[in-house]
């Protein structure tokens, strides 16, 4: 009888360790022994303790990110970018770096603008978008919306 007790006490101490919980609107990557293994969808999966752990979390609803950035040879340009994950496989590789990824994407491509186009922010913050979208598309992610502010 003890013996019994111990054991369900022991099989619900590892519940939480072996149930993992991925919330709706979010993918985490599976990793079993340091390679990815699979992609979890939302829902309840079981896992191993020891062997599997939670690589990525990756948030499918859009992200913003604010962005402060010099311009070679310009202004200072503040502006939002709001980007959304539409493919996690591939994105789950390059997630870590979507912020970096944005930021550079701008900087590179407002520096190819001249300073006479950017009078129209609309129509620059359309083009930037492209641009962005042209990188990030190949990485399974994209680019939604951009709103440009000039110092």
């Amino acid at each position: 009888m003890i013996a019994l007790s111990l054991l369900i006490l022991a099989s619900l101490a590892l519940v939480p360790g072996v149930v993992k919980r991925v919330p709706v609107g979010q993918v985490h990557s599976l990793y079993r022994l340091g390679k990815r293994r699979r992609l979890l969808p939302s829902g309840m999966h079981v896992v191993l303790p020891g062997f599997d752990r939670i690589g990525h979390r990756i948030d499918l609803a859009g992200q913003v990110l604010r962005f402060d950035e010099p311009v070679p040879g310009h202004a200072a340009v503040h502006g939002t970018v709001y980007w959304q994950v539409l493919e996690p496989e591939r994105a789950d590789a390059v997630i870590d770096q979507a912020a970096q990824l944005i930021r550079r994407g701008t900087v590179a491509a407002l520096s190819g603008e001249p300073e006479a186009d950017r009078a129209d922010r609309r129509d620059l913050a359309g083009r930037l978008k492209l641009a962005l979208n042209g990188a990030l598309r190949e990485r399974g992610m994209m680019v939604t919306r951009v709103e440009l502010d000039f110092a």
